[in-house]
């Protein structure tokens, strides 16, 4: 019988895996690097281990100290998570020469699969060798052989931008799992992403316990999952349980795993199989009425699975939430979550409480919500119900963008599914959400009432001068103060304040009385209900004037490399990518935002900026000729 788990890992998987040890009886052991000694999962465990660093290649994925943190810990099984090591067959194997338990499927059968080369091979599907790779091949995807997430992966519709594109997600790769290998394969545009949920034990049962859709993905990380997937044929589901059965008992498959599937015009074509468990796994359990790792930790004692899988009910829909803008490019964001709280009636995984800090090592996702009904219809309404009335005060996150994807037509049908949705939508998705200019209105007043209270309410009786407040977005207030110690709207029209305090604003839009919560801080973010509003200053401060040309860090985050050959003096093209910035374990790409000359460079490998950081200046050539002028004048 295990007694003490160490996890592996960190954040909500970490948190997750604990609860289910809480309520068997095990005792908990976590790992922390220094950027994490007082992250929520280090909190949560009964003991835990610092691993010295921050960077992931310093700490979770050293294998020799995690296992040498378990020993110490008196730990006496291994519970490696996802990500990471989790799909390392040297980490499973050294787990279990210590002496220890792995909570995981063999070495043997994770060097079999985990492996996107070397599974396909397996299965007879032969990557692409890139130097046979013509333009009538494209696209083309390149993928990191090891570990999942997005990471590591390239989709290439130019010829001319493989090689980049392959040297580019080696290094992400490398620096998310430890291992470098890619390879490249054929894309298949705009199918569905659907997995089987694999459960097998050492006595010869493998469950297929059911299907997952994952087509809603940005950057090729998934964003909105769901169980079962809907609106597939049963002989289609039944060949995707047969393939997915057969695989796992080719390689002596033990645990949890996911058998990935595009699925276009009717067909099944084989993505990979993940020898771990998956972060969407709640939707299973949900559907099923399983608790999936305390299934992983009964196989790992080695006992037997029942014959048959449970029936499903019902359907599930999971979302994550990111900390990230979606109209700035999916940019990672960092701070404090100030205020960070969902309603009851939906399951929250989550590594973060209010008050916990973002910061720049690791994943941005904060959150997994998910909701389960008896229907679809159901299931999706319950989760952007509860999206929208989640407080989640602190960085940009994501929030509106999921609760706009699924109320979306292309969402709500299941046949519209595919995984181009955001390709296709992301700017109708990124609109502000309805209701943001009455939402302003309620910050400039509650603002105003808070500045009245602060410097006394006495008013004289002359005609009060107009107020405007403006807000990110372009979106603008004006009101005065009223002689009966009110406030009078004048724009946007169809408003009426019928009662304002610093907090809470009661607000009259064309004949509905409406009541918002009204929480500001110093930064001047404002957040009023559901809306994030960043008040604009009324005067631009001179010390945050930038030269024209100026390349600004997007993003808080490590310049991991810049362009080949790249130097002040040379000459740039407009779009051209001149260097890269590892931000939460993905890299970005930062491009001359016109082309000229490169006059500054303040990057350099290695260096940390915080966001709006002066990476480099690219002076025009109009900026040129105005210079000289100014110098012959």
């Amino acid at each position: 019988m295990i007694s003490t788990v160490l996890v592996a890992n960190r954040g909500e998987i970490a948190c997750r895996v604990f609860r289910t040890c809480r309520e068997l009886g095990i005792a908990t052991v976590a790992v922390y690097s220094d950027a994490d000694a007082d992250a929520l999962h280090v909190r949560e465990a009964d003991a835990a281990v610092r691993l010295p660093g921050a960077a992931p290649s310093e700490t979770y994925l050293r294998g020799e100290l995690i296992v040498a943190a378990a020993l110490a810990a008196g730990a006496d099984a291994v519970h490696p998570g996802y990500g990471f090591l989790s799909e390392n067959a040297g980490f499973a194997r050294a787990v279990t020469e210590a002496g220890l338990c792995w909570i995981g499927p063999p070495p043997e059968a994770i060097e079999a699969m985990a492996s996107k080369t070397r599974a396909k091979e397996l299965l007879g599907i032969a990557p692409l060798d890139p130097a046979d790779v013509t333009a009538d091949a494209l696209p083309v995807l390149v993928k990191a052989a090891a570990g999942g997430g997005g990471r590591g992966m390239r989709v290439v519709h130019e010829l001319a931008e493989l090689e980049g594109e392959l040297k580019a997600a080696s290094a992400e790769a490398e620096s998310a799992f430890g291992d470098g290998e890619v390879f490249v394969e054929p894309y298949v545009e705009n199918g569905r992403h659907v997995e089987v949920q694999i459960l097998a034990d050492t006595h010869g049962t493998v469950w297929a316990l059911g299907t997952r859709d994952c087509s809603l993905q940005r950057r090729h990380q998934k964003v909105v999952e769901e169980a079962p997937a809907p609106g597939l044929p049963d002989a289609l589901v039944e060949e995707l349980y047969g393939s997915s059965v057969a695989a796992s008992k080719a390689v002596g498959y033990v645990g949890a795993g996911t058998v990935e599937f595009l699925v276009a015009d009717g067909r099944a074509h084989f993505l990979e199989m993940n020898t771990r468990l998956q972060v969407e796994h709640p939707v299973t359990e949900a559907v099923h009425g399983v608790d999936l790792v305390a299934l992983q930790l009964a196989v790992a004692e080695g006992r037997a699975l029942p014959p048959e899988p449970p029936a499903a009910h019902g359907h599930a829909v999971e979302a994550r939430l990111y900390a990230e803008d979606p109209a700035a490019g999916w940019a990672p964001q960092t701070g404090v979550l100030r205020r960070f709280e969902f309603p009851d009636g939906v399951r929250v995984d989550t590594g973060y409480v209010s008050g916990d800090a973002v910061g720049v090592h690791y994943d941005p996702m904060l959150a997994k919500v998910v909701a389960h009904a008896p229907t679809r219809e159901a299931a999706v309404r319950k989760l952007a119900h509860a999206l929208e009335r989640a407080r989640l005060h602190g960085p940009v996150t994501n929030r509106d963008l999921l609760v706009a994807s699924l109320r979306h037509p292309g969402f709500t049908d299941p046949a519209a599914l595919d995984t181009g949705f955001y390709d296709r939508d992301l700017p109708s998705l990124s609109r502000a959400p309805d209701g943001a200019e009455v939402a302003a209105v309620a910050a400039a007043l509650a603002g105003a009432a808070a500045r009245r209270g602060r410097f006394g309410g006495g008013w004289r009786n002359l005609r009060s001068q107009d107020e405007v407040r403006t807000y990110e977005g372009d979106v603008e207030v004006r009101y005065r103060p009223a002689r009966d110690g009110g406030f009078e709207v004048l724009a946007p029209g169809g408003v009426r304040a019928v009662a304002v305090a610093p907090d809470r604003v009661r607000l009259e839009v064309d004949g509905v009385v409406r009541d918002f919560e009204v929480t500001g801080y110093g930064d001047g973010t404002v957040h009023v209900g559901p809306h994030r509003l960043v008040a604009r200053p009324r005067f631009t401060d001179p010390r945050e004037r930038t030269l024209p040309g100026s390349l600004l860090a997007p993003m808080p985050g490590t310049v991991v490399r810049l362009a080949d050959g790249l130097a002040v003096g040379e000459r740039v093209e407009a779009g051209q990518p001149l260097l890269w910035l590892e931000a939460m374990k993905m890299e970005h790409r930062v491009t001359a935002p016109a082309s000229g000359t490169l006059t500054a460079l303040h990057a350099a490998p290695g260096r940390q900026v915080e966001v709006g950081a002066l990476l480099a200046v690219v002076q025009t050539e109009d900026v040129q000729a105005e210079d000289q002028e100014e110098d012959t004048v």
